[in-house]
């Protein structure tokens, strides 16, 4: 099969195999497209939704039943985008790479990168399919998992914020101007936890109320420091700090339902192979109530 010719930098790609969960997907990524006054590219990875015989061996025949399925796949994908972003260039994508290797590639170049929650192959049980997986613990460019009801319009994006908050810099910036196209509210989360008692000792706990207050001070500083470090350069945005002394993953799990999208840095530790998803990204994408953004760090 020939290649479809190159799309362009910043546009929204999105995964597609004709599932509910992909058609959710592509609802969001049409909008997101539109926001952006961007192009959507509509993505559709090996296997096709109606899969070959075993050990993927196609005939020549088979093979051509098996496009000719995935085109009729692709037009409705397209038509669907259009209802939703009628003036919005439309790229369907057909490619026989697979689908996490294919959207990691094409998501290097694209502004952001959008996937269902599960697809067709995986369990019913399950809560995040293995393309998604793959796509959030390798993704080099911001990807969204749709999660969530995608109508769903409350007006207001929440950053998760570690408290390393200069490593958070481009999280901190997607999350902004997030809130600038919707003209939404930003609220930027800290959670903080107390250290927990040593375990050799009657007393509750090490530290003293004066301690106490200092780490609550310390904690509420960080969201503080980030809201004002872009006030100025995006002065039109509703932007508003909050720590709470909360299990982080608690603390963004409970948040999500009530926000439009809940954006958190990703941390990769340098030469370090296999899933790279701490706990607060692991919870979110698992039990979040609107679609997680995940985005890289340098």
């Amino acid at each position: 099969m020939s290649q479809p010719p190159q799309a362009p930098h910043g546009r929204v790609v999105v995964g597609f195999d004709g599932s509910a969960h992909a058609e959710r997907a592509l609802d969001r990524a049409a909008d997101e497209a539109r926001r952006r006054g961007t192009a959507l590219e509509i993505l559709a990875g090996w296997p096709w939704p109606k899969r070959p015989l075993p050990d993927y061996g196609v005939q020549d025949d088979e093979g051509k039943l098996l496009y000719s399925s995935a085109r009729r796949m692709m037009d409705g994908a397209v038509a669907r985008a259009r209802s939703r972003a009628p003036n919005t260039t439309m790229i369907p994508s057909l490619t026989t790479e697979s689908a996490a290797e294919a959207l990691l590639r094409c998501g290097r170049t694209a502004s952001l990168t959008v996937v269902g929650t599960r697809g067709h192959g995986g369990f019913a049980g399950l809560l995040l399919g293995s393309v998604s997986l793959r796509v959030a613990a390798h993704c080099t460019s911001p990807v969204m998992v749709v999660r969530g009801d995608v109508d769903r319009v409350r007006d207001t994006i929440i950053l998760g914020l570690a408290s390393e908050a200069e490593t958070d810099v481009k999280a901190l910036r997607f999350a902004f101007d997030e809130a600038a196209r919707r003209d939404a509210g930003l609220r930027v989360l800290h959670a903080w936890r107390s250290p927990a008692p040593r375990s050799d000792q009657a007393r509750p706990s090490q530290l003293g109320w004066d301690d106490v207050e200092g780490l609550r001070k310390a904690a509420e500083a960080v969201p503080q420091y980030a809201v004002a470090s872009l006030a100025q350069e995006y002065a039109d945005v509703r932007a508003s700090a909050t720590a709470v002394c909360q299990s982080p993953p608690q603390a963004i799990v409970e948040a999500s339902r009530e926000a439009d999208a809940i954006i958190l840095a990703v941390h990769r530790r340098p030469r370090h192979f296999g899933l790279q998803l701490g706990p607060v990204t692991h919870a979110a994408l698992h039990h979040a109530h609107c679609p997680v953004v995940l985005v890289p760090t340098d």
